[in-house]
């Protein structure tokens, strides 16, 4: 990315739709709490897999939504209008934003139905895009940058990476394949296979640590949950968290930490 190419007129209709999607994705997350539809985690445990995370997982929702309100209102500022890194992210985090909404709402009234991997897989692809940004991205993050924008955004992707792969087995539950003897090898590979993404996606992200940290909250809550019940799914998660660890490292060996932390 060139310094010259760092400063870009802002679209004011893309702006007000970043922060309407973000309030959107809090409000239909809220509906249950009124009396409408049912509570994610009722339809989750519904369906609950080897690799369903531990309950306490989930908790990563409130920083995690607090952070793309943050995002939202620093994008707004009209100090960062001309700003190249958030116009090149402000489409796909209003397409994330929306497709939590869309993925809450469908979730709460259908349960973790096919269209709910559909979303989730979509709305992960939009948060692909937006780490693709900050990992080719050359000029130096700003402050507000890395701590409003790269942090959550970075956060809600990896979370959303290891969301996806157990909102697809969950859905496969939720048709009645369960894998029977076999599910907890089956469960494992799917634990490797995500620690392998992951892995790669680090790799080629600069070893973004942000990213990594999520991604191993993820893989303890699973540990805690599926790895206590089924031991190859204890050991794929120690070898995906072993992964993930060896990718930031090398990731990190062309970058460094002061490209996410400052200094």
């Amino acid at each position: 990315m060139k310094a010259s190419d760092t400063r870009i007129n802002a679209n004011p209709a893309l702006i007000g739709a970043v922060i309407v999607a973000a309030l959107l994705q809090i409000v239909t997350t809220s509906l249950p709490a009124l009396g409408i539809g049912d509570p994610i985690g009722s339809q989750s445990n519904a369906v609950r897999t080897l690799i369903t995370p531990a309950g306490w997982a989930f908790s990563i929702w409130g920083p995690l939504f607090a952070g793309t309100i943050a995002f939202a209102i620093y994008q707004a500022l009209p100090g960062q209008r001309t700003s190249g890194l958030l116009a090149r992210i402000r489409l796909p985090a209003a397409g994330a934003f929306l497709g939590n909404a869309l993925w809450a709402l469908y979730t709460q009234f259908f349960g973790l139905a096919v269209f709910s991997a559909v979303i989730i897989i979509l709305t992960l692809s939009c948060l692909i895009a937006i780490y693709r940004v900050f990992a080719r991205w050359e000029p130096k993050f700003s402050t507000g940058e890395r701590w409003l924008a790269v942090l959550p955004l970075s956060a809600l992707a990896a979370w959303l990476t290891a969301a996806t792969i157990v909102n697809i087995a969950a859905t496969l539950l939720f048709y009645g394949v369960d894998g029977g003897d076999v599910a907890p090898l089956i469960s494992a590979l799917v634990v490797l296979t995500g620690g392998i993404i992951a892995c790669l996606a680090l790799v080629r992200g600069r070893g973004n640590p942000l990213y990594a940290a999520v991604f191993l909250w993820a893989l303890s809550a699973i540990y805690a949950a599926g790895g206590q019940r089924a031991e190859p799914v204890a050991i794929a998660t120690g070898v995906a968290a072993l992964l993930v660890i060896a990718g930031a490292a090398i990731g990190l060996r062309s970058a460094g930490l002061r490209r996410w932390f400052g200094g």
